[in-house]
């Protein structure tokens, strides 16, 4: 199937805006899969990882060309730009774990060899009751910590993130027939200059360089970079940018004490009244009231 018919999902089944601060999403299958009778129809995320953990029931799986059914309990791994759709049974039970671009790039950084679990289309059965019990007992911490907010909150959500990796990375192999067929194919050029241009981002979003100047960097032209990225991950390069900022902009209203203003400075805004305007127009609120919906998730409120 071709790249460009591939729909482009921002969240699990959703075109929606990444609906968190936080630089992971944790729901249970049934909560979103039961409203669309139980099938996610095959799409990819330009940015996001799924780790899917089944406790119960199964799923007809289709991942990067292959179409296959298993039975729970399992965990799935699903990296950016891979194409899957699930065809779950009606008693699943479990949870899928949705990673934004920065987390899995910093447990890259921190884990080395280890992270590269996240980027590798895989199926791990977890056939022994202590495998089975670990990837539990993390997975229900992930979705307790999740659901309520305290103290530490963004902290311990990495920790537990960074322990089921570590956990996903001993798993034994996949089933027998499974694994080639499962691994992503070989990417093209196209997905290697979106993916590069991610990094850049990363590395460069609170500069706030045009796009022009990213496109320089990547060899290609501004027009080239926002084509690719449209037919790639269904937003302009500008857009692309803008979210990144934007999750930045909510991080650090929700974890941190810095005024509206240094934040805004922080991120490359030459004035705080832009930063607003920006942040309204994305979130539909004000920076301040953003920070005040979100009150008690890990610090108090900036005076």
């Amino acid at each position: 199937m071709a790249d460009s018919l591939v729909p482009v999902f921002q969240l699990y089944g959703e075109t929606r805006q990444w609906p968190t601060p936080d630089l992971l999403h944790c729901e249970s299958i049934p909560e979103r899969s039961r409203r669309h009778d139980w099938r996610i129809r095959p799409h990819r995320h330009a940015d996001l990882y799924h780790l899917l953990h089944l406790s119960a029931g199964g799923v007809n799986l289709e991942l990067e060309g292959s179409e296959r059914t298993f039975d729970a309990p399992l965990l799935i791994v699903v990296p950016a730009m891979s194409i899957h759709g699930f065809h779950f049974s009606p008693d699943t039970q479990g949870h899928i774990v949705t990673l934004s671009r920065p987390l899995a790039e910093g447990l890259q950084q921190r884990l080395a060899d280890q992270a590269g679990v996240l980027a590798r289309s895989e199926v791990h059965p977890l056939s022994s009751p202590r495998q089975r019990a670990r990837i539990a007992t993390l997975i229900d911490q992930i979705d307790d910590e999740y659901r309520h907010p305290a103290l530490g909150r963004s902290h311990l959500l990495e920790a537990l993130v960074e322990a089921l990796t570590v956990e996903v990375a001993r798993l034994a192999e996949p089933l027998p027939g499974y694994a080639a067929r499962s691994r992503p194919r070989q990417r093209g050029e196209a997905r290697e200059h979106l993916q590069a241009y991610q990094a850049l981002i990363e590395e460069h979003c609170a500069e706030q360089p045009g796009i022009e100047w990213f496109a320089e960097r990547l060899g290609m032209s501004s027009a080239h970079l926002n084509l690719l990225s449209r037919r790639l991950a269904g937003r302009s390069a500008l857009q692309l940018l803008h979210e990144r900022l934007l999750l930045e902009a909510k991080r650090q209203l929700t974890y941190t004490n810095m005024t509206v203003g240094e934040v805004a400075d922080g991120l490359g805004f030459s004035e705080p009244a832009y930063f607003t305007r920006f942040f309204k127009r994305l979130t539909g609120m004000p920076p301040r009231d953003f920070r005040h919906q979100h009150k008690g998730t890990e610090q108090p409120e900036t005076p």
